[in-house]
């Protein structure tokens, strides 16, 4: 089975549709497992209540879990143009996997939702693979074979770079059907690089 990892944060439930979506993705190719969870909070408890953050029970990564995958697709909302410190504070403790190189010619992809069209989105999608690459790990974005990410009849999250939703200044806006197929779509993209690179793998193991 090729192992899929969808690790996410999401402080209103946007990231977390997308992450479901991205899940479901992985799912639809053949002989692929997927696990879905999230990083740790590092905002106070009382603070999230104030904010209305939502209560998520989805379990929880340590970064030492990404090296039993063959993929992983990071989620993140969009915060002053970068990912999420939640995000960075949980890549920043697997300088351990750094230093074996751990998590090199694994396949990785980013998806992420901002407040506004205009605020950030391009960046933190491709901002956020900078570490990743740092890592060794090889990028997948969201291709225009997805042509959802083409319409300009309506607001449209995700770019070439990643699939995402654009949630309004309020975070009132739900992740549209559009967006949706986009992280399911970067999801069976990803499983099936995934796939591929591992059979290759297993050939010269066996050669």
């Amino acid at each position: 089975m090729t192992r899929v990892l969808v690790l996410y944060y999401s402080s209103y439930g946007h990231v977390r549709a997308l992450a479901q979506a991205e899940a479901e993705g992985v799912r639809s190719v053949p002989g692929t497992q997927v696990d879905l969870r999230r990083v740790p909070e590092t905002v106070p408890e009382d603070i999230r209540q104030k904010a209305g953050f939502m209560t998520d029970d989805t379990p929880l990564a340590a970064p030492a879990d990404m090296e039993a995958y063959d993929a992983i697709i990071f989620g993140t909302p969009t915060l002053f143009g970068m990912m999420a410190g939640q995000m960075k504070s949980f890549l920043d403790q697997a300088g351990g996997l750094w230093a074996r190189n751990a998590l090199v010619g694994k396949v990785a992809a980013v998806f992420a939702s901002t407040g506004s069209q205009h605020g950030g989105h391009e960046a933190t999608l491709l901002s956020t693979q900078i570490p990743l690459q740092h890592f060794g790990m090889l990028i997948a974005g969201m291709p225009y074979t997805f042509a959802g990410q083409t319409s300009a009849e309506r607001i449209v999250g995700g770019a070439p770079y990643g699939a995402g939703t654009i949630a309004g200044a309020d975070g009132s806006r739900a992740p549209t059907e559009t967006d949706l197929a986009g992280a399911r779509f970067q999801g069976a993209h990803v499983a099936r690089i995934a796939a591929r690179l591992a059979r290759i793998d297993r050939a010269e193991e066996a050669a």
